[in-house]
């Protein structure tokens, strides 16, 4: 059980989405804006343990984990991106007519996109941190779509084997005491696994639909947050996906790289 009385992220609750699945979030702070939190992709609340809590003194701030993530159930539908927003819909309904600002990082960055567009009237800014960007284009080249054919096979033999909780773990250990040991328990398990390939089989497909049409958020702030250190492994893709995110923002009314 979560102890919320001091716990890190705050409340836990139950939402119910609008076929029955129960979706968990907790929530910090308060303030005239709601920040709710969209982690990366097959990733729970966990992800945000270091930032959620410094935005709790400003803002009420929650977070919350997606289907099949976390403590929240698993989604028997595909998890396609409109799937998933329908879900993040869902929250923000629960959580009032805010003002929002959402934050998304990876694929959350698309995710939140398509929610303000959706439903802009109560949005008041997006901030995406290092984004999924359909104007990259290394994510169409055929070396990807091989790369994402492997995954799905390794993915599920590293959990269990224990390897993917080992391997994944280890960046984790800079979050909170209370976070940390959720973050070991929930993100590496076989389910977690699932739910990285289920959000991860429609992701090409979602991205070209982005690119071919383009989400309309002209009255919305948006900031994007493109980080440009780079691992040995990231030489190609780094630069790639830091013009992407120039292109986004330069076609953006209100948009601001940083």
């Amino acid at each position: 059980m979560l102890d919320t009385r001091t716990h890190t992220f705050g409340d836990s609750q139950y939402i119910q989405t609008t076929d029955g699945r129960q979706l968990h979030d907790m929530e910090n702070g308060a303030g005239e804006f709601t920040v709710v939190f969209e982690s990366g992709m097959g990733l729970s609340r966990s992800t945000w343990g270091l930032v959620q809590p410094l935005v709790a003194k400003y803002a009420r701030a929650v977070v919350y984990d997606r289907a099949g993530t976390g403590r929240s159930q698993p989604d028997e539908a595909p998890r396609t991106l409109a799937r998933i927003t329908e879900d993040l819909a869902c929250l923000l309904n629960h959580l009032g007519t805010g003002p929002f600002i959402l934050v998304g990082h990876s694929w959350g960055g698309p995710i939140i996109r398509t929610a303000a567009a959706m439903n802009p009237a109560h949005i008041h800014g997006l901030v995406l941190v290092d984004p999924s960007d359909e104007h990259c284009g290394l994510y169409f080249e055929q070396s990807t779509v091989k790369h994402y054919a492997r995954m799905n096979k390794l993915i599920p033999l590293l959990a269990r084997t224990g390897l993917y909780r080992l391997m994944g773990s280890r960046p984790g250990r800079l979050l909170p005491k209370d976070v940390y040991k959720e973050h070991y328990k929930e993100d590496f398990t076989l389910q977690a696994a699932r739910t990285m390939l289920a959000e991860g089989a429609p992701f090409l497909e979602d991205l070209r639909a982005l690119r071919e049409h383009p989400l309309k958020l002209e009255a919305i702030e948006v900031s994007v947050i493109s980080g440009t250190q780079m691992s040995r492994m990231e030489q190609k893709f780094r630069p790639a996906l830091h013009e992407a995110h120039r292109q986004t923002v330069a076609a953006l009314a209100r948009g601001r790289l940083i």
